[in-house]
């Protein structure tokens, strides 16, 4: 006996109480393929589509209604209600029983269409012969896209494989539409499936200015090419093998040596529970039963999961639909041999990055002169990426809900970074807005850097350090003409997360030379590798953490891997050659790890006295303020360090527990607190007394806004991105430091939320020149 799923039809007391149905379903697929292949206008193309659904559901009513932009439903075509209803029946989304299927995406099947509470008539169908309705959504991108109708005029309940039946055909449908074949966008703009028209997202400013480019997803959207099964048990084959291989991966991924035991791992223990599912796979089967291809049947479960995910408020059910949404795309991707992201190599010119979200690593693969900016569906100011976005004076949004189905590959996008507003294939008058735009700051830029030859000095007199934070060779490559007073942080572990393998001894000895010979007789603040959290490097496994951003990292992790740290400290002792050098240790949470690895840079003086070679002219050794514990031992630690460097970001973290890559945290505290502006206060007056240099190499040192209301409360010694040096120079060069301290001091105590406001309009008041926005309310 050929098996259920075979290409040979089961004898008829085998056959399961469906098939019949079953197979009509997947007659009428094929048909609706074959009309896709037509020479056809896309209106003539769907008006036979929706005469094929009624001939083969028997049906005197078939109806298609597209949803357009403004929330409106628009009925496209129709067989059996009035012919001159067509594009001139609207309706807004949640009006009418076509309006309540696309407001919640649930189907409606009843057999007393005027009885039901959400009808509502228009005249102008002259439906009100006909009693019994089934409509069924449109999904596609986890949103309703439009609905699927049919019709009776007897009144009868339609029966499941009937619904069935039209839920796959609204699912082919779907992707009918979203390829243009059902609807010319030249004609009828927008339409949900096409997103063919200019409209607006909000998002969180992350990092500042306008950007014009376009699309690239760094997760390649999945495309399918096959929607319907030539032969149903090979698509049911295929989809076994997939399953299996997909569920192999996971294991594998569970069982890996290092994932350590935690609540992380339960984490994963879930993942691969979804994934050996039975309910969900045979939902899958199902569907592929019902003549989709395998892919397709996949694609359709996973858009009923996302439609479910907009409609849940629970937290933990979220989370776990999340987890059926992300298991679905790895599926698809085993059926489809797509990658999980783009070549970074084939980034086009001009071009916006899309994410849900990003790591810094991530970033830095890519040709960072090739983008424009960033659009990140998560995302937080404080997370890594966000610093490295800053560095690359790269504009980029957070929390644009929405944007990675919203945005097709190479669509126009435009970013104004400076008020968080994405726009989708602009109209020409708001690119040329935005073009505009970016010349006038560039233009603003230009006279601002007429300013880098002039002192760093404040209206009353006041000199204040202004360094540059840099990363790589390149950031170095105009220092002498920048103005700055040095690099004020070099992050070396961003060139050891560029390469495929560790750098060995050799090879950063000479990255270290050609750093400090850029530089020239400017000084250059080395911090040692500070990696893990988000930070990972390609070749090295690190274990898993519950909680990575307060876990083994930084100056915990090289002092467990002594030979590490011991290796860069050697490389950058030879590289100096007997010029000065100042190394920061970072993450430095009590004395007696910054006494340890301390001694490993007296070890490696030894080693060189031993070599012949010569020691720094000028050793400074200082520590990076990032954990607060450690502010409770500033006699101790003031005692032995040359200067300490205050990382605002970590410290921020870590004082408001706040963790800095939560977007549902990105807003609610503010560095400009009285909390976090007394602490900062108080280090300042502790390093005065102990006559030990402070600076601040934190973003907040980059922000003009922020930066004066440090060097309001005493900071001498600024290190801020390369894009943000002039502005807070002219923010510098225009304020008096007197009065500014003195308003300051009488905020400090205060129960405000933050004092971003009364900072605003202090500034406004005294003529201190700041970046457009930073005065908005």
């Amino acid at each position: 006996m050929a098996p259920r799923h075979g290409a040979v039809e089961p004898p008829a007391g085998d056959k399961p109480r469906n098939y019949d149905q079953m197979a009509g379903s997947r007659r009428l697929l094929r048909r609706l393929i074959e009309v896709a292949a037509i020479p056809l206008e896309p209106q003539e193309r769907l008006d036979r589509v929706v005469r094929m659904i009624a001939t083969d559901m028997v049906a005197e009513v078939c109806s298609v209604y597209a949803q357009r932009a403004g929330d409106l439903l628009e009925l496209f075509a129709t067989e059996g209600l009035a012919p001159g209803a067509v594009h001139r029946v609207r309706m807004r989304v949640g009006e009418g029983l076509v309006g309540s299927i696309a407001a919640t995406g649930q189907v409606v099947n009843t057999a007393d269409a005027q009885s039901h509470p959400n009808f509502r008539y228009f005249p102008e169908t002259g439906e009100e012969i006909y009693h019994s309705f089934l409509g069924v959504p449109l999904l596609r991108s986890g949103r309703v896209t439009g609905v699927l109708t049919v019709q009776n005029r007897a009144p009868r309940h339609y029966s499941d494989d009937e619904v069935e039946a039209l839920e796959v055909i609204g699912t082919v449908l779907a992707e009918m539409f979203a390829s243009g074949g059902l609807a010319d966008p030249k004609v009828y703009g927008y339409i949900a499936g096409l997103r063919r028209e200019s409209y607006r997202l909000e998002g969180t400013r992350l990092v500042e200015g306008v950007a014009i480019g376009r699309a690239w997803l760094h997760e390649p959207q999945i495309v399918i090419n096959r929607l319907i099964a030539e032969n149903v048990g090979t698509e049911l084959n295929r989809l076994d093998l997939a399953v299996a291989r997909f569920r192999a991966s996971m294991d594998e991924l569970v069982e890996r040596p290092d994932l350590g035991p935690g609540e992380h791992r339960d984490v994963f223990e879930a993942l691969r529970m979804f994934a050996h599912d039975p309910g969900w796979v045979r939902r899958i089967r199902e569907t592929v039963e019902t003549g989709l291809s395998a892919e397709a049947a996949v694609r359709r479960v996973q858009e009923e999961t996302r439609l479910k995910l907009g409609h849940v408020a629970d937290p933990y059910i979220r989370e776990r639909l999340q987890d059926l949404d992300d298991l679905a795309n790895r599926l698809l991707r085993q059926l489809t041999g797509q990658a999980l992201h783009h070549d970074p190599s084939d980034l086009p010119a001009e071009t916006i990055l899309i994410a849900r979200n990003l790591s810094a690593a991530d970033l830095i693969e890519y040709d960072r002169s090739r983008i424009k900016g960033i659009v990140l569906e998560e995302g937080s100011r404080t997370a890594h990426v966000t610093i490295v976005a800053r560095a690359l004076d790269i504009p980029m949004l957070g929390r644009v809900d929405g944007a990675m189905a919203a945005a097709d590959p190479g669509d126009l996008l435009a970013i104004d970074g400076d008020h968080g507003h994405l726009f989708l294939r602009p109209t020409e008058d708001v690119e040329q807005a935005f073009l505009s735009s970016i010349m006038i700051r560039q233009e603003r830029r230009r006279i601002l850097e007429t300013q880098r030859s002039l002192p760093s000095v404040t209206l009353d007199g006041v000199p204040i350090g202004l360094s540059l934070n840099a990363a790589f060779l390149i950031d170095l490559a105009h220092l002498d003409e920048s103005g700055a007073d040095g690099i004020g942080l070099f992050r070396t572990e961003l060139t050891f997360m560029n390469r495929s393998r560790y750098p060995d001894l050799p090879a950063q000895t000479d990255y270290y030379r050609s750093i400090m010979e850029k530089a020239g007789d400017l000084p250059i603040l080395f911090r040692t590798l500070d990696v893990g959290s988000d930070k990972q490097l390609p070749y090295w496994r690190t274990p898993a953490e519950e909680n990575p951003a307060m876990g083994w990292r930084a100056i915990r992790m090289m002092l467990d891997r002594p030979i590490v740290l011991r290796e860069q400290l050697r490389a950058l002792l030879r590289a100096a050659n007997g010029r000065p050098l100042c190394v920061m240790f970072p993450m430095v949470t009590e004395v007696a790890e910054f006494e340890a690895a301390r001694a490993l840079v007296d070890r490696e003086l030894d080693r060189l006295d031993r070599d012949g070679l010569p020691r720094p002219e000028r050793l400074e050794v200082g520590v990076m303020m990032e954990v607060p514990a450690l502010f409770w031992q500033l006699p101790a630690i003031l005692r032995r360090v040359d200067f300490v460097s205050l990382g605002s970001n970590d410290l921020f973290q870590f004082l408001y527990a706040c963790d800095r890559g939560n977007p549902q945290l990105s807003d609610r505290y503010d560095v400009l607190s009285p909390g976090l502006l007394s602490f900062i206060h108080d280090l300042v007056e502790r390093c005065r007394a102990a006559g030990v240099r402070l600076s601040v190499c934190g973003e907040m040192a980059s922000r003009p806004l922020e930066a004066m209301a440090l060097i309001g409360l005493g900071v001498r010694h600024l290190s801020v991105t390369a894009a943000d040096l002039a502005p807070v120079k002219a923010m510098l060069r225009s304020v008096a430091i007197g009065p500014l301290h003195d308003y300051l001091m009488t905020l400090l105590e205060l129960s405000d939320h933050s004092l971003r406001g009364r900072l605003q309009a202090y500034a406004l008041d005294h003529q201190i020149v700041l970046p457009p926005g930073v005065y908005r309310p």
